[in-house]
């Protein structure tokens, strides 16, 4: 049994949601972050942690500050040893927490703040008025980084233009559909009803960007309130980075929680962590329809943790478009129609970027607080379904203390495919999409294979062809490329 001194707890955590209608009067994202801090620290009932902190850490953002984590504490009355930045990538903020757990186990920290906000609503709103926000300087650059910051385009994509979350998460949704084996208008009534549970949890979220009720009917299909976007995706089945939110989390030791005396119904403990890789290019993978990382460490934190996902009570998956949600719910092996996020998802909970897991995080802590002794398990995801980080929260302390691993070593020993950049001959599509602009189809893309098993890209501008690939299952179907990326479909 771990000493109290070693074992990292959640105690306080708090969200802001702003909907100004005066972008110059909105606060910016650095104020929010403060904000939403302070709230964390009323919430774990000993508000004083806040100036104590020896660690801060900031979710990149779409913002321009150098060094947030300083200015934060400056306006805190904090000074901590160290603050800690990160890539972009929506696994990062489940990440940090997991980083700043290890460093309390380890005795090299014993407060740590972890924040992170966007924008995005005022920043629309500042472009459609021509106004300019104000911002707040914050030089310098963060004292250490949680990850490297690695590209995850692959030449083969860019080549083709293929640059769009909404389009890439499409493409791995046709990948499933097919995998299925289910028709195009069974798979949309499917993903239908799977968001219009999300947008449900949504409605009882007090914290949800979005609570207004919608049937599986009005997020399936195309009207002029909810375009398509990336087929077979409405804009209600996109993440929806409009949102003006910031979340704060503090963790500690127990020992330092008891110290400063945080009530115990405010504790959560972290039971366990794990974290792997797919490939960090999409067009390197071996399937669209499957995650290796997600099944090997998401498997791995439930048996660190002595859980089977059965015993699991609440569960929050990563939820920035449908595909991601399936892949994992299957990883996992969670049964279809099992309550998949507490949140609501990045759609109707908010997507703020990378730091939509904060808001996961905080959710779940309220969630376990209320159902007392349950566990709570949060995926999180980043790049094209290629980052994950997997953590189970309970108000119930670990028998074994806080477990970890890294499991990249054995997701790295499986096979993938070779991507080719350009590719003159017969292939057969794997997976596609259709990007729509104002209403209408107006570029196709497609993941094709070789008769060998390498992977390249198609570009399809034809408006018949566009028509009909929105209209009848294109993946399977044979047909030869020219070596420029135009596609010619048997």
């Amino acid at each position: 049994m771990s000493s109290a001194q070693e074992i990292p707890v959640l105690v306080g955590a708090g969200q802001i949601l702003q909907h100004s209608e005066d972008p110059q009067e909105a606060a910016e994202p650095l104020e929010m972050m403060i904000a939403a801090l302070q709230q964390a620290g009323d919430d774990s009932g000993a508000p004083r942690l806040l100036q104590r902190a020896d660690a801060i850490y900031v979710l990149r953002g779409m913002w321009g500050y150098g060094d947030p984590g300083r200015a934060i504490a400056r306006r805190l009355g904090a000074t901590p040893n160290e603050t800690v930045g990160t890539p972009y990538g929506g696994n990062f903020s489940q990440a940090s927490v997991i980083d700043a757990a290890r460093q309390i186990q380890a005795g090299r920290r014993g407060i740590v703040l972890v924040t992170g906000s966007e924008n995005g609503r005022s920043l629309r709103q500042a472009q459609r008025q021509g106004v300019e926000l104000r911002t707040t300087e914050a030089p310098g650059a963060p004292d250490r980084m949680v990850a490297e910051d690695k590209p995850i385009f692959h030449p083969a994509e860019l080549a083709r233009g293929m640059n769009s979350a909404s389009d890439m998460y499409a493409v791995f949704e046709s990948a499933i559909r097919f995998a299925r084996g289910e028709t195009l208008q069974a798979h949309v009534e499917r993903i239908s009803e799977l968001w219009a549970g999300f947008n449900a949890v949504a409605c009882r979220n007090p914290n949800a960007w979005i609570r207004k009720p919608y049937s599986a009917q009005e997020i399936g299909c195309a009207s002029p309130h909810n375009p398509m976007i990336s087929f077979p995706y409405t804009r209600l089945m996109n993440s929806n980075p409009r949102v003006d939110m910031a979340a704060g989390l503090i963790l500690c030791s127990l020992e330092t929680a008891r110290n400063a005396g945080v009530p115990q119904d405010k504790l959560v403990f972290l039971h366990a962590a794990a974290e792997a890789n797919d490939s960090d290019f999409a067009s390197t993978r071996l399937n669209f329809h499957s995650s290796p990382a997600m099944r090997i460490a998401g498997g791995r934190a439930l048996e660190l943790a002595g859980r089977t996902i059965e015993e699991i009570e609440h569960t929050d998956l990563y939820s920035c478009f449908p595909s991601a949600v399936q892949i994992a719910a299957t990883e996992l092996g969670i049964p279809e129609g099992r309550p998949l996020t507490v949140t609501g998802g990045l759609t109707f909970g908010g997507g703020p970027l990378n730091s939509y897991v904060l808001h996961a995080i905080a959710r779940m802590a309220e969630v376990v607080r209320e159902d007392r002794g349950s566990t709570g398990l949060v995926a999180a995801n980043g790049g094209w379904l290629a980052k994950h980080a997997f953590v189970v929260y309970s108000t119930e302390a670990p028998r074994q203390g806080f477990r970890y691993e890294n499991l990249q070593q054995q997701v790295d020993a499986l096979p993938e495919r070779e991507a080719l950049v350009d590719w003159e001959g017969y292939v057969t599509v794997e997976a596609y999409t259709v990007s729509f602009r104002d209403g209408e189809p107006k570029t196709g893309y497609a993941a094709c294979l070789t008769d060998d098993g390498r992977r390249t890209w198609a570009k399809l501008e034809d408006p018949t062809v566009l028509n009909m690939m929105i209209r009848e299952e294109f993946c399977g179907r044979r047909g030869s490329l020219d070596g420029n990326g135009k596609l010619s479909v048997d």
